[in-house]
């Protein structure tokens, strides 16, 4: 079984950006360095992973994103937060 990650970028102008990815090392890389990052993140390199989690199938994974993609900016980085508080 894959597993699949939602995951949340922060660009070098401080916006945020939601995707799902099987590989995020790969992913990052890509957004960061190459023309397969989505078009949103191109213009805005540097970029930092700054939340990930992960999910069982695809499936869940887009719903998670939906989700995330709902919550205002606000909210984003206090997901944010918890997670790196939990992390240490």
């Amino acid at each position: 079984m894959q597993i699949w990650y939602v995951y949340i970028l922060q660009c070098s102008d401080s916006t945020l950006y939601t995707g799902i990815t099987t590989d995020l090392e790969r992913r990052v890389h890509e957004h960061n360095h190459s023309p397969k990052g989505a078009k949103y993140t191109r213009a805005r390199r540097p970029l930092e992973l700054v939340y990930h989690e992960p999910a069982d199938t695809r499936s869940a994974a887009c719903r998670r994103e939906w989700e995330l993609k709902q919550l205002s900016a606000l909210d984003k980085r206090r997901l944010i937060s918890a997670q790196r508080a939990k992390s240490g």
